[in-house]
């Protein structure tokens, strides 16, 4: 089954969600133990959550005061992301990432990735680390190309892709596309092509999806 995940690589939940993706499809490959139904196929599709954000960016801090309402509510909301990404194994280092970066350049790469039989998941959990582990700037195309060659791929060609309009307008439609389907909020895990979850939901909550998709496909 395949499992299409709408996101973002900015969105903090996103990244919890991963994690809570990997350990209900853990316990359903186990519950399946090999016979047919176990395998699950993941698939990145494109979500801007700030899809005006200009091409370089901009200061982090000053973004969140406006967007969240001040410096307090954005401590009270990163507190509740340490304890929630914490629980999950995830450490987020707020402390160190300096800009809000326009992240349709790191769409461009992980679909360039997949569109070549690449390993999109290991791309999205790379560029999830780079930004909330470390702090790079995963909208310079020139980080980007960093982060691809860490995992065997050309640097020098992708970051000459992702420097030209290569991909471009296809992943602004992707993303018109997604809302087109209702997809109005990050992360979202639409299973089998038809049916949709919201929300970083605990590992038994994704088991029971995976259940009535797989049932429903089955009809």
């Amino acid at each position: 089954m395949r499992i299409a995940i709408y996101a973002d690589f900015v969105c903090p939940w996103c990244y919890i969600g991963k994690r809570r993706l990997e350990r209900a499809e853990a316990l359903w490959r186990g519950a399946a133990g090999g016979r047919e139904g176990g395998d699950l196929e993941r698939q990145w599709r494109p979500f801007q959550l700030n899809p005006t954000m200009p091409v370089e960016g901009m200061e982090r801090e000053a973004y969140l005061n406006w967007k969240l309402g001040g410096p307090e509510r954005v401590a009270f909301i990163h507190d509740r992301l340490a304890k929630e990404g914490a629980a999950e194994g995830l450490r987020f280092a707020f402390d160190r990432i300096a800009r809000m970066p326009n992240t349709l350049a790191a769409h461009r790469l992980v679909d360039w990735a997949q569109q070549r039989g690449g390993d999109g998941d290991a791309l999205a959990e790379a560029l999830f680390a780079a930004y909330f582990g470390e702090g790079r700037d995963i909208g310079d195309p020139g980080e980007l190309a960093a982060i691809a060659a860490d995992h065997g791929l050309p640097r020098g060609d992708i970051e000459a892709y992702l420097r030209g309009d290569g991909g471009l307008e296809a992943m602004r439609e992707a993303d018109v596309q997604a809302r087109a389907r209702g997809v109005n909020a990050v992360p979202c895990y639409v299973m089998g092509d038809s049916y949709a979850l919201s929300g970083a939901q605990p590992p038994e909550v994704f088991l029971r999806m995976f259940e009535f998709a797989r049932d429903k496909t089955a009809d």
